[in-house]
């Protein structure tokens, strides 16, 4: 078949296609693939924070691996062991439906460093998983990181120097193996949204 009766009958086929889906289906879709909501968003960045170990950890260590990043601490009474639950199963889930996906680290970011030392942290992440990274820094360098993902967090001054409560953005970053932004998972749901977010996104 020459060039000339291909493209007719591509055209042709698609035409037909298009009228058969139009007159039969009330249209199809081939509107392009959707975009990653947070595509384009200037929202991460490289940081030096400290592992569980004291060891000084990058956000370059986890280049090429998908990562969902969340910030809270853990003297948190709800949310923060909520989500990171919900997170944790979501993980799970995708993973046994999608296991020659590419890598994905949870990234837990304490908002509390003057109580968040490395091994409280270190101990609080693997209650959601081995494979949980706990991380705490400086003052100076939470505040950097938080202002890298557009986190906002603040202590509430009650009075109580060691029982004091932080107040803080809810959300949990899906990042992509470049450390580029794509999504927000729905931590705040549970790990059936999750798993369903990630499924959309990783590959």
């Amino acid at each position: 078949m020459n060039r000339r009766a291909m493209a007719l009958t591509s055209r042709s086929f698609l035409a037909a296609l298009a009228a058969t889906c139009t007159f039969a289906l009330g249209g199809c879709n081939f509107a392009p693939a959707e975009k990653p909501p947070l595509e384009g968003a200037s929202i991460g960045g490289d940081f030096a924070l400290t592992g569980k170990d004291g060891q000084a950890v990058k956000w370059s260590d986890f280049s090429g691996k998908y990562r969902v990043v969340y910030f809270g601490y853990t003297f948190c009474p709800d949310v923060c062991p909520l989500d990171m639950q919900n997170i944790a199963q979501g993980l799970r889930l995708f993973r046994k439906e999608h296991a020659d996906a590419k890598p994905i680290v949870p990234i837990f970011i304490t908002i509390d460093p003057e109580r968040d030392t490395a091994q409280v942290v270190g101990k609080y992440a693997s209650n959601f998983g081995n494979d949980v990274v706990g991380l705490t820094g400086s003052p100076a360098q939470i505040a950097d990181v938080a202002k890298k993902w557009a986190v906002f967090y603040q202590r509430r001054d009650e009075g109580k120097p060691d029982a004091y409560l932080m107040d803080h953005s809810r959300a949990a970053y899906l990042m992509g193996p470049d450390g580029a932004a794509i999504a927000l998972l729905p931590a705040e749901q549970d790990g059936k949204a999750v798993a369903a977010e990630l499924a959309k996104w990783v590959n």
